[in-house]
């Protein structure tokens, strides 16, 4: 599945699902099939440590999160904001190639990104190089 720049733009600009992240940790769980306790041993946390996960008292650092994407089955922008596949949409995992495509097409857009910011801050420096 290639998508174009703009495609992703307008992806990265969907609000989501409206839930929250405890709230979308909570669902993955429960479509996974995995009790509290489950997940946090699979995580090699406290059961007490994903209940606050899904209350929203607490969130995961970067590692555990994706660490939690990967037992649950979901993407880690899923997780974080609701866009992509929500675990109990048809697919209910993707595939590596898949995966894959979708990291090569946010490394494309990061190196845009770079270049875009390299280029603006080069006029920038123009425009105060002319203002002096």
């Amino acid at each position: 599945m290639r998508l174009s720049t703009e495609t992703m733009i307008a992806r990265l600009r969907d609000p989501g699902d409206g839930d929250t992240l405890g709230g979308r940790i909570w669902r993955a769980r429960d479509a996974a099939n995995l009790s509290t306790k489950d997940l946090a041993d699979q995580l090699g946390v406290r059961v007490e440590t994903v209940a606050a996960w899904e209350r929203d008292r607490a969130e995961p650092r970067t590692n555990r999160l994706f660490m939690l994407a990967g037992v649950l089955g979901v993407t880690p922008a899923w997780l974080i904001a609701g866009m992509g596949r929500a675990p109990d949409d048809e697919t209910k995992t993707a595939s590596g190639e898949s995966l894959r495509e979708q990291l090569a097409l946010v490394k494309k857009l990061h190196e845009q990104t770079g270049k875009a910011i390299a280029a603006l801050e080069m006029e920038l420096n123009r425009v105060q190089q002319t203002i002096r």
